[in-house]
């Protein structure tokens, strides 16, 4: 002992630097320098955090008053409700904006290799809301903010006189804001897809136009097929009169039935259906009926239903909860939710087996026909298919190609602003084999554009496409899956959708990686138009 220690020290005194003797204290002053930087990350993620989830209670609170402005407030509380609302929008504002924040973010983009999955997805995500929120002038902001309001007044006007030409220059306008916001947050980035990243994050133009080509290519001719060459099923027998509360309590036993949990949420009636809240354990869902449209308030309410699924199966473990990543990824993976259980589920034969006996009970005067029948009532495809809002699952995809179609001519200067009722009636004809008579029905039909969202319309459809590729994805994962929808049991499917989708939250940067994690590849449009072809086909007796 005596003879290694005397060793050890007259090597470390007598042998020069690279000597293992000397390594040592570098070794150790490196691992403590790493590790001080460790702790430095993780103590700049720690604050990150806490401004995030403080960020998120508030957005919390504005989701309140919003749900509650358009459910329960009293007329007389609308100018108390809009100083409400203006006050904490400067509160978000600043905190959004807050310089403290940029830094801890800058810090950690910078450190993204010490972070695990989710600590970088959050930091991933929170870095690219500052920047879209610190990028824009103020001038801007308070531009924007005045448009919406006399852009939309102005609309209102302009679709009631049918006249496109009213409302022309505030779409203008909203032409040149949009090009100097996208300018604003990302000038090295195609307008489009700057403000496409709001709704769809990931998505470009490039590829919407890879998607939607292909979508064009297969519905305009299938389309025009089921037309001239199908067999319409009848529908005629759904007609009639049907009870409001009647309607309202075969809804909630639908949307209950689906999961729906009333412990952490709340279902009413509101002008608008829509599904808000403050938190996944706090989700406000609304619906609306028509005494002479049971189907309209059905579908409805399951399509409310699956935001709400969605928003009730967030990820709360502590690591997720109140943060960026516990957010949906997208628009458009928010509406394959409810579009996968009003279209993929509700509008398929097993549900009408299942939904059909419980119509019957609430409405015992409802015509005795079969399940198949009331299956072929539910699926016929509108003609002429005049209004978006009222199209079908065949015809709707081309409404959003279309509007898509002329925001890109608009933002690139192809289209202008007064050429937009010529080119959407050419495009009706083209796609649709039919053309509106006038402008209401026409190209002022959708409030849309008189807010400026320009990149929205397209998370409709991209929604619809990532339904179908998930359900027919589930099938494979869930043998009995359709046998079981028969029989009411949706608990398998709802905890595999959960599993799979609603506690990824925003993990993935884009839908097409989601689907590709989940079912194994990005979206594929033909796996939509095979559903369809295959679907609508049967239906209409083409083959």
């Amino acid at each position: 002992m005596l003879r290694l220690g005397t060793r050890s020290q007259s090597l470390v005194r007598g042998r020069p630097a690279h000597f293992s003797g000397f390594k040592q204290p570098r070794l150790r002053v490196r691992a403590m320098a790493t590790a001080a930087v460790a702790a430095d990350t993780s103590k700049a993620y720690d604050d990150l955090a806490a401004k995030l989830r403080e960020l998120d209670a508030l957005n919390g609170i504005s989701g309140l008053l919003g749900w509650d402005e358009l459910v329960m407030m009293p007329e007389g509380a609308v100018g108390s409700r809009g100083a409400q609302k203006s006050a904490l929008a400067g509160v978000l504002y600043d905190k959004r904006t807050d310089q403290q924040l940029g830094q801890l973010l800058k810090q950690l983009k910078d450190a993204t290799a010490e972070l695990d999955p989710v600590q970088a997805a959050v930091v991933r995500d929170a870095y690219r809301s500052y920047v879209r929120e610190t990028a824009i002038p103020k001038e801007l902001a308070q531009r924007i903010a005045k448009l919406e309001t006399d852009a939309y007044v102005t609309w209102v006007a302009a679709r009631k006189a049918s006249d496109f030409s009213q409302f022309a220059p505030y779409l203008q306008q909203w032409v040149d804001v949009n090009k100097q916001k996208a300018a604003a947050i990302d000038p090295a980035k195609p307008a489009y897809d700057v403000l496409l990243d709001d709704y769809e994050k990931g998505m470009t133009a490039a590829r919407l136009d890879e998607i939607f080509a292909e979508v064009r290519k297969g519905l305009v001719p299938l389309i025009a097929e089921l037309r001239s060459k199908g067999t319409p099923p009848n529908d005629e027998w759904l007609k009639g009169t049907f009870d409001i509360d009647k309607q309202a309590a075969l809804c909630k036993e639908v949307a209950l039935e689906l999961g729906f949990n009333t412990d952490t949420g709340r279902l009413d009636v509101s002008v608008h259906p829509f599904t808000g809240g403050a938190h996944p354990t706090d989700v406000r869902m609304t619906t609306r009926f028509k005494e002479h449209d049971l189907t309209e308030g059905l579908t409805g309410a399951i399509h409310e239903t699956g935001h709400a699924l969605y928003e009730q199966g967030r990820n709360l473990d502590k690591d997720w909860e109140g943060l960026p990543v516990n957010s949906a990824l997208s628009m458009g993976i928010h509406e394959s939710q409810s579009l996968f259980w009003e279209r993929m589920v509700a509008l398929s034969k097993p549900f009408a087996a299942w939904l059909l006996p419980r119509i019957m009970q609430h409405f015992p005067d409802f015509p005795e026909r079969s399940a198949s029948d009331f299956f072929e009532a539910l699926n016929v495809i509108k003609s002429p298919s005049l209004i978006r809002v009222e199209a079908d699952e065949v015809t709707y995809p081309m409404h959003i190609i279309l509007r898509y179609e002329i925001e890109r001519g608009l933002m690139d200067g192809s289209i202008k602003v007064s050429d937009v009722p010529a080119v959407w009636n050419a495009k009706m004809k083209e796609y649709l084999g039919t053309a509106p008579e006038n402008d209401a029905q026409g190209c002022l039909q959708d409030v849309h554009w008189s807010a400026g969202p320009f990149g929205y319309f397209p998370t409709y459809s991209l929604g619809a496409m990532y339904a179908c590729q998930i359900y027919e994805y589930a099938k494979q994962q869930l043998p009995e899956l359709e046998q079981q929808i028969q029989q009411g049991n949706f608990k398998p499917l709802r905890e595999w959708l959960n599993e799979n989708i609603h506690r990824k939250g925003s993990l993935y940067p884009s839908g097409d990686e989601l689907m590709q994690a989940v079912t194994g590849s990005a979206l594929k449009p033909q796996t939509f138009l095979a559903y369809l072809r295959s679907k609508y086909g049967q239906l209409y007796k083409l083959n």
